[in-house]
């Protein structure tokens, strides 16, 4: 494996850890509600940040690779998904 694989890894790794926030739910869980803030927040981030890896790798030919464009699916379907909530919750506040 070759320098050029690490950075798509590791943009590949990134867009999949928001996935660990089914991880409560799914061994039943409860998490205090600083802990789900936290576990927000980090999500977020992990989302920007897999997309700009992600975005990072695929712009550059010599590493452009399935692993590099399967990434940027994920963290695109993360992002949409982020500004959804965002815009459901804002067209919510109005409406009320």
């Amino acid at each position: 494996m070759t320098n050029i694989y690490l950075p798509s890894i590791a943009a590949l790794i990134v867009s999949i850890l928001p996935l660990a926030a089914l991880a409560p739910s799914l061994l039943h869980l409860s998490l205090s509600d600083g802990v789900r803030t936290a576990w927000a927040g980090a999500n977020i981030v992990f989302v920007l940040l897999g997309l700009i890896l992600s975005v990072v790798c695929v712009r550059s030919k010599e590493s452009r690779s399935v692993i590099n464009i399967v990434s940027t699916a994920i963290s695109a379907f993360w992002a949409l998904l982020m500004v959804g909530i965002v815009a459901l919750a804002m067209f919510l506040t109005f409406v009320q």
